[in-house]
């Protein structure tokens, strides 16, 4: 299995956007269900483990197979008629992959057998109309394939023996599976050209546990795309959802909350960590998601710090503002005096009261992710930069000024500086003399300086020293 060149560990895309025909993958909780989702996308996207209901949203990807593409999503494990919310929610969110979906990969555990369960699931896909191809996983051993053969009693005609874990069998289901695929209408080349000319703005929502991210990420797209309950850790993988607007094609990334290490007891929420981490790392801009009733904690901070330490442009919203609202008491100006005291390295990042449940105020935030993204594309001409330098920088009769350095005095010179990447916009300062780098205070200085001098706007900016030693005579 090969995946698309485009698919790549930049995200997963939604069948929407590629017109490609939509393959649904369901069955019971750890039938293996997400081990063939990543085996058939040749990437490790949908967590993976021996805990059951690990995977709870969908999940995207695309497929290659004999010259034939197609999409497929991954699902949570059903379980009919559970009451629970997730469970519930779960059983909601395949039946949105399925309605969507040409054709149905109904994942059962063949080591396991027929189950009550699977009575159950199998009148539910067939009320569907779907065309549905038995996956009859675990078959390593030549007696589990004999007795893959029973699950044709469900009235399926397609059923094969595979093994998920080891790509067996594999080949004759994909086989039979792209011939009966029906391609959608693709779009033309120049289409193609146009979508490609504009370059998605990656958009991470990141926040701690149950802050609201998933109501944020619905709210912005205006339908129930991810799961939305009140317990905390709800989310686990990183779901990718395209919108386009206007002004702007947007990559939405809603990632699992984000907790201490030493507090993600179960296997799952430590890998949870490690994917949002991740998603921080090909985000272009990270809304950082505070809960204004809680206040701002030094786990905010932390994953603040995080969404900085990965080059992100950065807005954060503070969530359920109308909680305050009601309660008639702080002021925004109040709240935002909090947020910078506590997050002291981003006083440049603008701060937004939301309510992602009512819709307040949240029409804000796709308009200051465009101008962030803008700012953090900005590459200054090297005239603009060197003019910006003789007023910030050197002396005013000429030469370098003399720069404030760690550890104390020095004759250290900054002799000039030029713009040498965007994404974030990054700085290399050429110095002279002394031994020690800059102070950072002179650094956040010149930071400042730029980010008003050329309107560098929600975007962290960095600087590189480069120092050249004075030759002894």
């Amino acid at each position: 299995m090969t995946p698309d060149p485009t698919d790549n560990e930049e995200g997963l895309v939604k069948p929407a956007e590629v017109a490609l025909p939509l393959v649904a993958v369901v069955g019971q909780p750890n039938v293996g269900k997400s081990t063939l989702f990543n085996r058939l996308i040749g990437q490790r996207r949908s967590i993976v483990g021996d805990e059951p209901g690990i995977t709870r949203d969908r999940i995207y990807g695309e497929v290659e197979w004999t010259g034939e593409r197609f999409a497929i999503v991954d699902t949570g494990g059903i379980v009919p008629d559970d009451e629970a919310i997730i469970p519930a929610n779960i059983f909601k969110q395949a039946g949105f992959a399925i309605d969507d979906a040409q054709a149905v990969i109904w994942v059962v555990d063949a080591r396991q057998g027929l189950t009550p369960l699977d009575e159950e699931l199998a009148k539910l896909l067939r009320a569907t109309g779907k065309r549905v191809l038995v996956a009859a996983n675990k078959t390593e051993a030549a007696r589990v394939e004999a007795e893959a053969a029973e699950f044709y009693r469900f009235g399926f005609e397609e059923v094969f023996p595979v093994s998920a874990e080891q790509g067996i069998g594999l080949g004759e289901m994909l086989d039979a599976l792209v011939r009966d695929l029906k391609e959608l209408p693709k779009a033309t080349t120049s289409e193609r050209s146009d979508r490609s000319a504009q370059r998605e703005l990656r958009l991470a929502i990141v926040g701690r546990p149950n802050v609201g991210k998933s109501s944020l990420l619905n709210r912005l797209i205006g339908e129930e795309r991810v799961i939305v309950s009140p317990v905390a850790g709800t989310t686990r993988d990183a779901i990718d959802t395209v919108l386009e607007t206007a002004a702007q094609k947007f990559r939405l990334i809603d990632t699992a909350g984000i907790r201490r290490k030493g507090k993600t007891g179960e296997m799952a929420e430590k890998l949870s960590v490690v994917m949002a981490m991740k998603s921080l790392a090909r985000a272009d801009v990270a809304i950082v998601v505070v809960d204004a009733e809680e206040g701002v904690t030094a786990l905010d901070a932390h994953i603040a710090g995080y969404a900085h330490d990965a080059g992100c442009s950065i807005i954060i919203a503070v969530n359920k503002w109308d909680a305050l609202e009601d309660k008639k008491t702080g002021t925004v100006s109040e709240f935002e005096r909090s947020v910078r005291d506590r997050m002291k390295f981003l006083d440049w990042a603008p701060v937004v009261t939301i309510s992602a449940l009512k819709g307040q105020r949240v029409e804000r935030l796709l308009p200051l992710a465009v101008s962030a993204n803008a700012a953090r594309n900005r590459r200054i001409p090297t005239s603009q930069l060197n003019a910006f330098f003789e007023r910030a920088v050197s002396q005013p009769r000429g030469g370098s000024a003399p720069a404030p350095v760690k550890g104390g005095v020095s004759r250290l010179h900054v002799q000039y500086m030029t713009q040498v990447a965007v994404r974030p916009p990054t700085f290399v300062l050429f110095t002279s003399g002394g031994k020690a780098g800059l102070h950072f205070s002179y650094e956040r200085y010149l930071q400042n300086q730029l980010r008003k001098e050329f309107d560098f706007f929600a975007t962290p900016l960095r600087l590189v020293q480069k120092h050249k030693k004075r030759r002894k005579r």
